[in-house]
């Protein structure tokens, strides 16, 4: 689902989500990721791609399962 929502994703937009990853990577909690936890959701996490576009992934130990990735309100409404 991920590699499929970022292909839809303008090349400036997959550059930034690529940034955002290697942060995500190396500090799963840094500011500037904004990440937080989607409420009623178990182990589902928000992070901030920039103002318009989000990206969700799921901790499952020290691995960081990525789920989806795009516009705000579309990604919250299904993570």
């Amino acid at each position: 689902m991920f590699s499929s929502a970022i292909r839809n994703l303008t090349p400036f937009i997959q550059r930034k989500v690529d940034q955002k990853i290697r942060l995500l990577e190396t500090n799963w909690l840094h500011p500037s990721l904004h990440t937080k936890k989607i409420k009623g959701q178990e182990d589902i996490w928000e992070m901030r791609v920039d103002q318009k576009y989000r990206a969700t992934f799921e901790m499952k130990g020290d691995i960081i399962i990525l789920r989806v990735v795009g516009d705000h309100d579309k990604v919250l409404r299904n993570p």
